[in-house]
């Protein structure tokens, strides 16, 4: 979120000022097209930023999103700022409105098939990171973190101490996802690192994405797989077979249902779907044939 950048660049006074002269809507849109921060090296003397494509409908909806966050964030500043005298009127401010339908990203999860070729194709160290997630949709920092003593063999479960809510939580493990664990924690003292690199040290931030580039690249995955990406997987694979949306949270680690429906309700089974398919005669509409589809090829190496 980009929330720093509207402290950082912006005084309190100056948006008040803004809002005064009616740029206010102005101030929202420039945000929503500016470049997006990225992580920068210690000792920067500026943060980095990268444009995004305005091409590509999902970059711009993305940025319309932070826009909106950063909006909310900024209003409810004023509206302190005004209760506590320092603002003659909260009109301006309120007068402005967030992009619509901007938060309904389209969530990309991969097939069956792919998860195996990705994991065919990750380097050893990686390849178990790479299982690691698909087995518990854990984030790449949570599983950088965690220990052997965290995998639980008589409950099937693994912990997760340190999340991104700040709550732990025990990831219950398919059958698959006990195997992987077991593999990795056999003879391990409770405190080693579970996933650690070819040269025994931890992952750390921002080394996850470039090895999984080069897998996604060998297992022609395109665009590449990220972290988020094989986290959807995990969670869009429980919720097209039925789990409760409840279930789904308490195994990412939401805090409630409302962000695991808007990514994943839509994957679930609908009950007005199967009923309609269920009672829905065939209406003789469709001339029977003994033609067989086959499914188109993909493009693989150019050829």
């Amino acid at each position: 979120m980009d929330v720093s950048w509207a402290w950082e660049n912006t005084s309190c006074e100056s948006i008040i000022g803004v809002h005064r002269t009616g740029a206010s809507s102005d101030w929202h849109v420039g945000l929503a097209a500016a470049a997006k921060l990225v992580r920068s090296k210690k000792g920067a003397a500026e943060r980095a930023t990268k444009a995004h494509d305005e091409d590509d409908p999902d970059a711009v909806r993305a940025r319309r999103a932070t826009a909106n966050r950063v909006l909310t964030v900024l209003k409810a500043a004023l509206n302190h700022a005004y209760h506590e005298k320092h603002a003659a009127s909260d009109e301006a401010w309120r007068k402005v409105k967030p992009f619509r339908e901007v938060d309904s990203a389209v969530v990309r999860f991969l097939k069956a098939d792919e998860c195996v070729r990705l994991v065919n194709a990750s380097e050893p160290a990686f390849r178990s990171l790479v299982r690691g997630a698909l087995v518990t949709g854990a984030r790449y920092g949570e599983l950088a973190r965690m220990r052997a003593e965290d995998f639980h063999p008589e409950g099937g479960t693994i912990a997760v101490r340190t999340s991104k809510a700040g709550k732990p939580r025990h990831v219950a493990l398919t059958d698959e996802g006990q195997t992987v664990f077991k593999a990795l924690t056999a003879g391990q003292n409770g405190r080693t690192l579970v996933f650690r690199r070819d040269d025994g040290e931890p992952w750390k931030a921002s080394q996850q994405q470039k090895p999984l580039d080069v897998a996604s690249k060998r297992a022609c995955i395109d665009p590449p797989a990220t972290f988020h990406v094989l986290r959807h997987t995990y969670a869009s694979a429980l919720a097209m077979r039925g789990v409760p949306m409840g279930v789904i949270a308490a195994q990412l680690g939401h805090a409630d249902t409302r962000i695991t429906e808007k990514h994943y309700a839509h994957l679930a089974p609908s009950y007005v779907a199967e009923t309609v398919r269920a009672a829905l005669p065939a209406m003789g509409i469709v001339e029977p044939t003994n033609v067989t589809l086959i499914a188109p090829t993909k493009n693989v190496g150019g050829q």
